[in-house]
């Protein structure tokens, strides 16, 4: 895992290190330039640079950068202060240029002679470099505060910061590195950014004497005769025993029976009571999967009275581990969320911004604003754990914090988030660290996501090759 503080956070620890571990201002603003430098440096090997130097410290480390490339080999440094607006030099060809203008605190719109510097950067076909954060950029929303540097490259100084990966930040920042300079982090508060090392032991080398019923059996309820694709995807992420599960169940509206039967030999279909298409709650069948060591409940189902039945009895009465996505979010908006907090299994819930949005009765630029805060609360409130998907998803347990960076634009597709509920059934059924499955569940799933658009394209590309892509995905963890 890798941190990932918020300004204010930052902001704390650097007047810690300087007030009580007695290194200056001066020393760390050397580091950090030094820092860009050396990561300017181990990419390109020459070229004409132009730093752009703002106010603040952020413009200090832009002096210490255009002092260290110019006393290397093959670096030609200018430099140009912004607040002077004399912007002719922009007009010159460069081949690198280095955004020193505005530092992670910014809260204001970029206007005047700052707007014309950042605007001139962007269509200047240089290599572009952020020291600590693009320039324009909000550092703990990613939100554009009217106009943003393009970055190719940012170099984070000390940390990850929370702008680097929401809201705009991923497209503004372009490749993210952060660079230690010795200021000290006090604390755990702080989001954390999910790595390959940390999903890794989901998938150790298993022992040769097992049995299936050594590998969790899992149970998928979904589908409704207007959605019936919903729940085979769902049932495909797991089913094809890809999380390592020993048994894989389904159980659909009796309606679904024939056009679903044979699809998946793998799995065991079973057959529920229906109402026009949809469930009709019946106790003594779901009585018979209360022993399942996770059930998925909501993708395809409708919102319905009966559904809700279904999702309070298996509150009320399951004490395995419950994934609640899609429709089941619908149908306790609609129907009431309270009966989240009178449950005895684990809960999880995955809904994206418009879903949470309305469990939570928050408005969506509310949310998109302020994912962690938002996430965190609601999270806290009800006891459970929430995955908020998003281009950059937020995992919480109400105190906890974790971001997956991992997917692309590719992976905005009708049957992703099933995949999604696919792979997080199967791994809850592991029987590993809750919280750990959730947050391994969407590394994974993400990581499906750019291996199947390293194979095809992010047009092309659908939710099923995401789950073809799985079995690649889990060889090349490290």
């Amino acid at each position: 895992m890798e941190r990932i503080l918020s300004v204010e956070q930052m902001r704390s620890a650097d007047e810690y290190t300087i007030n009580n571990l007695g290194l200056t201002r001066e020393i760390l603003t050397e580091r950090a330039g030094l820092a860009v430098a050396n990561e300017i440096k181990k990419r390109l090997f020459g070229g004409r640079v132009l730093v752009c130097i703002g106010k603040g410290h952020n413009g200090d480390d832009g002096k210490v950068i255009a002092k260290a490339l110019s006393l290397t080999h093959g670096f030609t440094v200018a430099t140009m202060t912004v607040a002077n607006g004399i912007f002719k030099v922009l007009d010159k060809k460069f081949d690198i240029i280095v955004d020193c203008i505005f530092g992670t605190g910014l809260n204001r719109n970029v206007e005047g002679k700052y707007k014309t510097a950042i605007e001139k950067i962007n269509s200047s076909g240089a290599y572009v470099v952020s020291c600590d954060i693009a320039s324009g950029l909000n550092g703990n929303t990613g939100k554009v505060m009217g106009v943003a540097v393009k970055a190719n490259l940012t170099v984070a100084i000390q940390e990850y910061k929370l702008g680097h990966f929401l809201g705009d930040g991923p497209d503004y920042s372009g490749e993210v590195v952060a660079k230690d300079i010795g200021i000290s982090i006090w604390g755990d508060d702080y989001a954390n950014r999910l790595t390959g090392s940390d999903s890794k032991k989901f998938f150790e080398q298993r022992k040769r004497n097992v049995h299936k019923g050594c590998f969790g059996k899992t149970l998928i309820i979904g589908g409704s005769k207007k959605y019936s694709g919903s729940a085979i995807l769902s049932l495909n992420a797991l089913t094809s025993l890809k999380m390592g599960n020993g048994y894989a169940n389904i159980l659909i509206p009796k309606c679904l029976f024939n056009s679903v039967c044979g699809l998946n030999p793998e799995c065991i279909i079973s057959e529920c009571d229906e109402e026009k298409g949809y469930f009709k709650f019946n106790e003594s069948i779901l009585r018979d999967f209360l022993k399942t060591d996770s059930i998925a409940v909501g993708m395809g189902m409708g919102v319905t009275s009966e559904n809700y039945k279904i999702i309070c009895y298996l509150l009320k009465n399951y004490t395995g581990r419950l994934l609640i996505d899609a429709d089941g979010l619908n149908t306790l908006s609609k129907y009431g969320k309270e009966v989240l907090k009178d449950k005895k299994c684990e809960v999880v819930i995955t809904p994206h911004i418009g879903e949470f949005a309305t469990i939570s009765k928050t408005k969506k630029e509310d949310i998109i604003s302020d994912p962690i805060t938002n996430a965190k609360s609601f999270a806290k409130e009800y006891g459970v754990v929430v995955l908020l998907k998003s281009a950059v998803s937020v995992i919480t347990d109400g105190k906890q914090v974790y971001l997956n960076t991992t997917g692309n634009c590719g992976m905005a597709k009708a049957g992703s988030g099933d995949v999604l509920s696919g792979i997080l059934c199967g791994l809850l059924a592991r029987k590993k660290e809750f919280f750990d499955c959730v947050t391994t569940a969407s590394f994974i799933f993400g990581k499906a996501g750019e291996e199947a658009v390293r194979k095809a394209n992010e047009y092309t590309v659908t939710a099923m090759d995401f789950v073809n892509a799985l079995p690649q995905v889990i060889n090349d963890l490290d």
